[in-house]
């Protein structure tokens, strides 16, 4: 009985200081601080400080000349040029504000052992400064928030699908041009716009272009190459039959060299394209070459085609396919970012590869990766932080609209985006040859323009809302 009545009183004496918000001592493994909340002192454990944020890995430091820039020489480099080479869609007082807060790191190029392999990121970690000269092979970390942008809602569908555009689709064509000049024209294509027409499609990119991009030009400019209607990014058209047929040769994979000149064959090896992707899983190894042939299959149907990987049977006509990889950075939310570089061209190259050589198919890509969506949107997803191994806690934006289209949406969409593209500057070496056969002296203005050119162009906003997602370090 005695024994009961001192359990209730300790019970009782527990509810007391419960409710005069005295709290009991925090454990002996982490040190106690005084902490005072309403005029009320009480032991607590210290204020956790932040959390390391996620970091966004740049490809390594080239040693050859920077296509698109000015100067022909890759010395004497600052570690801020890179970044604002790299990231040229984003405003330059941004990237100075990481550098000003200590947020840009480099990694220690003696942090690779005899394999090749990176040692603990953590260790091999330095933070530099913006005046810093790069070293060839360095690779910069920044975190990932840098890329992240307002999402904007205008310009992000077509007013309407007629085949002679009105003045709002007109204005709505010329926002998307990104650049041109007397022999191209580079825009940045939205998603879910066909780029080549048929009788059923009336507002594909080509037909709107011819009516709307002629600009003092009696024709309108013609494709040269082709992106998916799903996706987004780069693309690019010629405006002159001669410049068509240069655009041409330089997206054909089984080219043959021209000998307009040494400059010519330069500019033409150094040109490349580059994709973001969101993909389902994390790739196995960071960066890495695929070499998978594909083919085209028949369904059951008898009249859907469909892009799979060539076993090398010998059986069946196969396409060399070569897609170069980089992971960007963690998974979050079961997803993570992705680069990719395209040394061929084959129809649906980048989706096969991401999802069959890969494992890991793209969002939003229902064609190749169906299977993959719906176990993604089952599983219970928890992330955790590469250094610390403390779990992730996903950001979601209010209101459902910001979602559309997005990573947190039931039907995302397809998320890939032709970030990058540096190509021969095709109106300089027009003409330069025509004076050359010509000959007369080389006009100066045009020998002083760049060899190559270089565009990157922003991510549409379903996109953009799935990075700002995937970029916030999740405390």
């Amino acid at each position: 009985m005695r024994k009961k009545l001192l359990n209730q009183r300790a019970f009782s004496a527990v509810r007391h200081n419960s409710k005069s918000k005295v709290r009991p001592p925090p454990p002996a493994s982490s040190p106690a601080v005084i902490r005072v909340t309403n005029n009320i002192a009480h032991l607590g454990r210290p204020k956790e400080g932040p959390k390391p944020r996620q970091l966004l890995s740049l490809p390594p430091f080239p040693g050859h000349p920077l296509p698109g820039r000015r100067s022909t020489s890759a010395e004497h480099v600052t570690a801020i040029s890179w970044l604002k080479y790299y990231f040229d869609d984003i405003p330059p007082p941004l990237i100075q504000s990481h550098f000003n807060k200590g947020l840009v790191q480099m990694e220690s190029l003696d942090s690779r052992g005899p394999s090749g392999r990176h040692n603990r990121q953590s260790d091999s970690m330095r933070k530099i400064k913006h005046s810093d000269i790069m070293e060839v092979g360095a690779r910069v970390y920044v975190p990932v928030s840098v890329a992240e942008s307002k999402i904007s809602k205008r310009f992000d569908v077509i007013p309407s699908g007629t085949l002679y555009p009105n003045a709002d689709e007109i204005e709505y064509l010329r926002r998307l041009v990104k650049y041109k000049d007397s022999a191209i024209l580079v825009l940045n294509k939205p998603p879910k716009l066909p780029v080549k027409g048929n009788m059923s499609v009336h507002n594909s990119m080509d037909a709107l272009a011819a009516a709307a991009l002629t600009y003092d030009y009696d024709d309108g400019p013609k494709l040269v190459h082709r992106l998916d209607r799903e996706s987004s990014g780069l693309l690019l058209m010629g405006r002159t039959k001669e410049s068509i047929s240069h655009l041409q040769w330089l997206f054909s994979d089984g080219r043959q060299a021209e000998s307009l000149s040494k400059d010519w064959n330069d500019a033409c090896e150094a040109m490349y394209q580059r994709y973001w992707a969101l993909v389902i899983g994390l790739p196995k190894q960071k960066e890495g070459l695929i070499c998978a042939p594909l083919t085209k299959v028949l369904l059951d149907d008898g009249k859907t085609e469909r892009v799979i990987l060539a076993h090398n049977s010998g059986l069946e006509a196969s396409q060399e396919a070569i897609t170069e990889y980089r992971v960007l950075g963690p998974m979050i939310n079961g997803c993570s970012w992705i680069e990719l570089r395209p040394h061929t061209r084959r129809k649906h190259q980048l989706r096969v590869h991401c999802a069959e050589a890969l494992g890991t198919p793209i969002v939003g890509d229902y064609k190749y990766g169906w299977f993959f969506h719906k176990r993604w949107k089952q599983m219970p997803r928890v992330d955790f932080e590469p250094t610390t191994g403390e779990p992730y806690k996903l950001r979601r934006p209010e209101g459902l609209d910001v979602q559309k289209g997005s990573a947190l949406s039931k039907v995302p969409l397809l998320h890939l985006h032709c970030r990058e593209m540096v190509l021969p500057n095709i109106a300089k070496f027009i003409e330069l040859h025509k004076q050359q056969l010509g000959g007369y002296r080389v006009n100066p203005e045009h020998d002083s323009k760049p060899d190559v050119l270089r565009f990157v162009a922003p991510m549409p906003s379903h996109m953009k809302i799935s990075w700002n997602l995937m970029s916030s370090y999740l405390v």
